[in-house]
């Protein structure tokens, strides 16, 4: 089983960038859960997700020790860094700043997906890229089949519509890593 904590503030897409993975892992069969937590302001208050999927039944599907963390501001990377479990990957926006005494036992990827964003003319594509590098890191799911899932999940909420620039977003994360 893998778990995947995804944090950030509320407006971030964190919370959805936790429901595509869910979708692409759900779109290979395996078992899945997808366990929100916001603050009551919502936008711009804080915001996080679980996710957990493998092929066996999860008990669990609370926050325990998650093998990646995707941090894209400050205040989360600092609240849920010391859960990861040694050797776990901690995935970072452009603008986490990283303290020189952080853990050595993780594996810290910073990946420019506000830069990569504005660069596809879509700055609100942050959260996609970040999906997109952290299937790569996970390793279990090909590009094509996640996007394929990721653009079938958005389909089914009526934004369809998007499906060229969110490809364009995914495989610009894919590729970052």
């Amino acid at each position: 089983m893998k778990e995947i904590v995804f944090a950030g503030s509320g407006g971030q897409g964190v919370l959805t960038c936790g429901l595509i993975l869910s979708d692409i892992a759900a779109s290979k069969g395996l078992k899945v859960t997808w366990v929100p937590s916001y603050g009551s302001a919502m936008r711009g208050g804080t915001a996080n997700c679980t996710v957990k999927y493998g092929a066996e039944e999860i008990y669990n599907p609370s926050q325990e020790q998650p093998d990646l963390l995707l941090a894209m501001n400050d205040p989360s990377f600092v609240k849920f860094l010391p859960i990861v479990a040694s050797g776990g990957t901690v995935v970072i926006s452009d603008t986490v700043e990283v303290p020189e005494d952080v853990r050595k036992d993780v594996t810290i990827v910073r990946v420019p997906c506000f830069d990569l964003a504005a660069g596809l003319g879509n700055p609100r594509g942050a959260n996609i890229i970040m999906t997109g590098a952290i299937t790569k890191l996970m390793g279990d799911f090909s590009d094509q089949e996640a996007i394929d899932a990721m653009n079938q999940m958005f389909a089914k909420k009526g934004k369809g519509k998007f499906a060229e620039s969110n490809t364009k977003a995914f495989a610009a994360g894919f590729a970052a890593v």
